[in-house]
């Protein structure tokens, strides 16, 4: 049972990220699914893809749960059915998820890759990141901040936010490990913290 890593964030949250490296019937085999989950998993046309959903039922299992408590609302948010919050990722060989009892939280994991530097001007000012003259420096600091936009994103958990112009991301050093955000939308603002960090080539990145 490939659990990568678990991360006790506080007293009430707790974020648990696998490494896939069973086959789809190992996977399979030790998990019950409804039907809505067999269906879609018979229609993933990737193995990969079909063992990262199968992968997250098993760290449902790990804190408690089973795929019968995860539901999804209108806008493919996931739920539990006890009204604990929960956010799901999942990156090539990595999934994770992030479970909370008392606060919304969004989780997720990217592969750090070159061609983030060419997108940036679609969801950070770029200017903020010209100082960094190491091109690893660059992409690691850019995925985070990818990371944790989408991390929030997922926390509003509706379609209209804009990366760029409606989340802030608070600049941060490496050595901390830990920024905030902010969601501006409609005249509201809603602070989080985040936290990052990075398991082999992937950055893993939450926000509670």
């Amino acid at each position: 049972m490939p659990l990568y890593k678990t991360v006790n964030v506080n007293n009430t949250t707790q974020v648990l990220i696998w490494k896939i490296e069973e086959s789809f019937d190992d996977l399979f085999s030790e998990i019950d699914l409804t039907d809505a989950s067999k269906n879609r998993v018979e229609g993933m046309k990737s193995d990969l893809h079909q063992r990262g959903f199968l992968s997250i039922r098993h760290l449902l299992n790990l804190v408690g749960y089973t795929d019968h408590d995860l539901i999804y609302d209108e806008f493919g948010k996931p739920h539990l059915k006890d009204g604990k919050y929960i956010s799901i990722t999942h990156s090539f060989t990595f999934t994770g998820i992030i479970v909370s009892s008392d606060t919304p939280v969004g989780i997720d994991i990217e592969k750090r890759r070159d061609k983030i530097v060419k997108i940036a001007h679609k969801f950070t000012p770029i200017e903020e990141y010209k100082s960094i003259a190491n091109h690893d420096a660059l992409v690691s600091k850019l995925t985070i901040v990818w990371g944790a936009k989408e991390s929030l994103y997922k926390i509003y958990g509706k379609k209209k936010l804009l990366f760029l112009n409606h989340m802030y991301i608070e600049d941060f050093s490496f050595d901390t490990d830990q920024t905030t955000g902010k969601i501006l939308y409609e005249g509201q603002t809603s602070e989080y913290e985040i936290k990052f960090l990075e398991i082999e080539d992937f950055t893993c990145v939450y926000a509670y």
